[in-house]
């Protein structure tokens, strides 16, 4: 049974930082792709962050700088080092990645960011 577990969200003041992380279960960590999403009050659910099993890396545009995904395999983990917040990344955030030999896709249940201005 695959399971993903995100912890890490909370309440942080404009300009502020956290670390998402996202624990896997389940899957063989180390060959999966591993994205972060984020979806916000009355918005559609948006792909943030990708990180290949090689550890390519890819950002959406409002990212770019201030965000760094990233992984431990030992670990079955995946990060996201947010900086730089603001109001706009106020979102549930949520892990996912789907496994390569049906495509079936995993979703955790998600932790919320909220960010004060």
């Amino acid at each position: 049974q695959v399971q993903l577990v995100e912890s890490g969200g909370g309440l942080v003041q404009f300009g502020g930082s956290l670390r998402l992380s996202c624990a896997a279960s389940g899957i063989i960590f180390n060959i999966v792709a591993m994205d972060w999403y984020r979806q916000a009050p009355g918005k559609q659910r948006e792909l943030v962050a990708t990180i290949t099993s090689g550890g390519t890396t890819n950002y959406v545009d409002s990212a770019k700088g201030r965000f760094t995904i990233s992984r431990d395999n030992a670990k079955n983990t995946m990060y996201l080092q947010m900086n730089s917040l603001g109001p706009e990344d106020t979102a549930v955030y949520y892990c996912h990645t789907r496994r390569r030999w049906d495509g079936i896709e995993f979703w955790g249940q998600g932790t919320q960011v909220t960010v004060s201005s």
